[in-house]
């Protein structure tokens, strides 16, 4: 992909709206697009943490392993999401793995050097990443809070609610989450076992809130949702 055609995806990503173009214009001249299939690694612990990347398309899954090779999630990359950013907070190496989900993923490279040269010439991006990365903290450390201190149903009927915030689509009185997670990804992300998870989404359909199947979660009482986590009742 040339840099003309890197200019043009970039612009409509949020981190760079109203950037100066000729700013955007040298962040396209280093920047490089990748893909990988579906279920692949784009990163593993303990590589060098020079590259961010930011996703065209599909979804990524960031996270680690417990001592006894658990995997633990710990984000779920949208379009338009930095991944890998910590480099430019002083992460020599990676601490955690991102791999593909369900679907071919595309995305950006961008090496950590080159976007530090740019970021000393335009402060209105370098706040904006500043913001990214202390965002992302934030989001870790709520989701550690969750599992430590919410019990294990709040927290499947919780990340549910988010997801319908954050990425449901809205069909009148309905929000659809398509290509949703496996219950495993749930389980993964929420600290609970698959078991429970699957115990929870039937519950919640035997109470007329969601619909679901493989693929895919269709709330069909989000007042009610919203009742279970406003009200600690999940």
């Amino acid at each position: 992909m040339d840099i003309q055609a890197n200019y043009i995806h970039l612009e409509q990503f949020n981190l760079f709206d109203n950037i100066p173009r000729v700013v955007l214009e040298e962040v396209s001249n280093f920047t490089t697009l990748r893909s990988r299939p579906k279920n692949s690694y784009i990163y593993h612990p303990g590589d060098v943490s020079e590259v961010l990347f930011i996703l065209k398309e599909g979804r990524i899954k960031i996270g680690n392993y417990s001592d006894d090779g658990r995997e633990v999630i710990k984000a779920i990359i949208q379009p338009g999401e930095l991944f890998g950013e910590m480099g430019l907070a002083g992460e020599e190496k990676r601490n955690e793995f991102a791999i593909t989900m369900k679907e071919e993923c595309s995305f950006y490279m961008i090496y950590v050097a080159d976007l530090k040269s740019v970021m000393q010439s335009n402060a209105e991006l370098s706040l904006r990443l500043i913001d990214r990365i202390g965002s992302r903290i934030r989001r870790t450390e709520s989701r550690l809070e969750s599992i430590i201190f919410k019990d294990s149903r709040t927290r499947v009927v919780e990340f549910i609610k988010e997801m319908v915030d954050t990425v449901g689509c809205v069909y009148g009185d309905e929000v659809l989450l398509e290509h949703f997670l496996t219950h495993q990804d749930i389980a993964n992300l929420t600290g609970t076992s698959r078991q429970f998870v699957t115990s929870v989404l039937n519950e919640l359909k035997r109470d007329k809130i969601i619909k679901f199947d493989r693929n895919t979660i269709l709330v069909s009482d989000t007042k009610g949702l919203a009742a279970l986590t406003s009200t600690g009742l999940a």
